[in-house]
């Protein structure tokens, strides 16, 4: 099986894992204002979604910051969250941290073994190296439900109506992910998705800050995707970006549940990448065949 096959089967075996899942035992107030979450890469876009759905309670450090700033560790839990578990940043901080739990798949990792006390993720995959997708989302819940009463339904009414927004969604030029206080940590995990599976230029911004810096790299032809609903602000955006030259994407979730809106983001992100690379009839993700970029990234990562 191809590394593009691949990453659509875990696409689609998101909604048994979605069916399955068994939510975190909520923290209470108190304990989420002393917790810290913690992780790289997707693992940071999760972390970033703990942060905000606990009303900012609990907080969100990037591994080197804490590295290097220990004083901010004392008197909070640290969640470190990786994947395989063997990050070595995290690592590190799990070794360095007196509080401290594992949000990893690999109970027998480095990581877990260095942690306290471990979250294990518990997902199927399809046993070939891909881009993150449901091991994304097996992390991205977990926090979630962490610091937040978990309220996730209508789960495949949520992914049929991610595959007919982004069925819909070209790419073209230099692409452009705008979130808002709750999207942008998805905004983030697109934008990586896209870096991931077809080497795409692309960024991720706030959508105010886009207009003040971002939009002055754009050219026409380039495309804006915007993860928020539709509002007049966002209207008079889309609007502008348009007459302008740029092509404007606005995915529309068909729920008013934050969390469901969350999903629905999470699945177009994915989408929009699988259809990219299908389009461009690629068998492998883009950080496969680079293995020279896939080499220097693990060098720094393990």
């Amino acid at each position: 099986m191809s590394t593009v096959a691949a990453l659509e089967k875990e696409i689609k075996m998101q909604l048994d894992f979605l069916e399955q899942f068994v939510p975190q035992r909520r923290l209470p107030v108190s304990k989420q204002k002393k917790t810290i979450f913690c992780g790289a890469g997707d693992s940071f876009a999760s972390a970033q979604l703990a942060e905000v759905f606990s009303q900012f309670r609990a907080k969100v450090r990037d591994p080197l910051d804490l590295i290097k700033n220990r004083r901010m560790l004392q008197g909070h839990d640290l969640y470190l969250i990786s994947i395989s578990g063997n990050t070595v940043s995290n690592i590190r901080l799990g070794k360095l941290a007196k509080r401290t739990v594992a949000i990893t798949a690999n109970g027998n990792s480095k990581l877990a073994r260095a942690c306290k006390k471990t979250i294990l993720l518990k997902f199927d995959s399809s046993g070939i190296q891909t881009s993150g997708s449901i091991s994304f989302l097996a992390s991205a819940l977990a926090c979630l439900s962490l610091v937040s009463r978990y309220e996730i339904r209508n789960v495949s009414k949520i992914y049929r109506a991610a595959v007919s927004a982004a069925s819909k969604i070209s790419l073209g030029g230099k692409i452009y992910v705008l979130g808002n206080l709750y999207t942008m940590p998805v905004a983030m995990f697109c934008a990586a998705k896209l870096y991931e599976t077809v080497g795409a230029d692309a960024h991720y911004e706030r959508i105010e800050q886009f207009s003040h810096m971002g939009l002055f790299s754009t050219r026409k032809g380039d495309t804006v995707i915007l993860f928020d609903e539709k509002n007049s602000y966002n209207e008079k955006l889309l609007k502008t970006l348009k007459n302008y030259g740029l092509v404007t994407k606005r995915p529309c979730p068909k729920t008013r549940n934050l969390q469901e809106q969350i999903l629905f983001f999470i699945f177009v992100s994915e989408l929009i990448a699988l259809y990219a690379a299908k389009k461009k009839n690629r068998k492998d993700c883009f950080f496969i065949e680079e293995k020279r970029l896939r080499n220097a990234s693990s060098s720094m990562i393990y």
